[in-house]
């Protein structure tokens, strides 16, 4: 049974997420403010997917802050990227130099408000990830970063990337650490129907050392490696 929920969720999730993309990407080109509303439709589509042919649900427990915020997100499988629009309104996601590059969807990945992440070039890229990010703090827009900077198995907890500690200092945002445990239930061909939980751990304020907002941190994200 776990087999065919899974092939089904294939069969209509792959081709409209294909829709999605190409449709975003379009949208890009002839009306750049239009391309919010693909990627928030396609994380609920997304959603509506997992939970009708999969039997995978989505709770979430702990509590937001008000105001400016940055979310240092956990990152155990592509449900994460996927689900931002719907986890926050519209949030301003960290994304990987190389998705910048595809063509189409790097353009509207622009369009939609995103930080490049360049992993290459040292605080040459520290620099031009504050500039853009600094460019949305007024916004109000929640943003988001994976500071482990890729997806890892679930029980793993590799040391925080060096950028979050300085985008931290330099931003002088809270930050709001946010564990997940999508990867059991989605990080596998065959996915398992279950409850993915997102959870908010407490605010941490603005201007801690960097020892210790990073252990804070790491610490935060991990709560439900268990």
């Amino acid at each position: 049974m776990t087999v065919l929920r899974s092939l089904v969720f294939y069969v209509v999730f792959l081709p409209g997420s294909a829709f999605f993309v190409l449709s975003a990407a379009a949208a890009a080109v002839v009306s750049p403010p239009r391309v919010r509303y693909f990627p928030d439709t396609w994380a609920r589509f997304h959603r509506w997917c997992l939970r009708t042919f999969v039997g995978i649900r989505v709770r979430e427990t702990g509590s937001r802050p008000t105001g400016p915020a940055l979310y240092a997100y956990k990152h155990e499988s592509f449900f994460e990227a996927i689900d931002l629009p719907v986890s926050f309104d519209h949030p301003v996601p960290f994304g990987k130099e190389e998705l910048h590059r595809i063509p189409g969807w790097g353009r509207a990945f622009r369009a939609y408000g995103a930080v490049t992440v360049s992993r290459s070039e040292g605080a040459k890229a520290l620099r031009a990830m504050l500039a853009e990010a600094r460019g949305f703090v007024d916004s109000g827009r929640p943003l988001v970063i994976f500071p482990e900077g890729t997806r890892v198995p679930h029980g793993a907890r590799p040391p925080l990337q060096s950028g979050f500690a300085g985008l931290y200092k330099l931003l002088g945002l809270q930050v709001v650490p946010v564990a997940v445990n999508s990867g059991p239930l989605y990080h596998r061909l065959w996915k398992r129907p279950g409850t993915i939980t997102l959870h908010f751990g407490e605010p941490i304020e603005p201007g801690l050392p960097r020892d210790e907002v990073e252990a804070r941190v790491h610490a935060a994200i991990n709560v439900l490696n268990s």
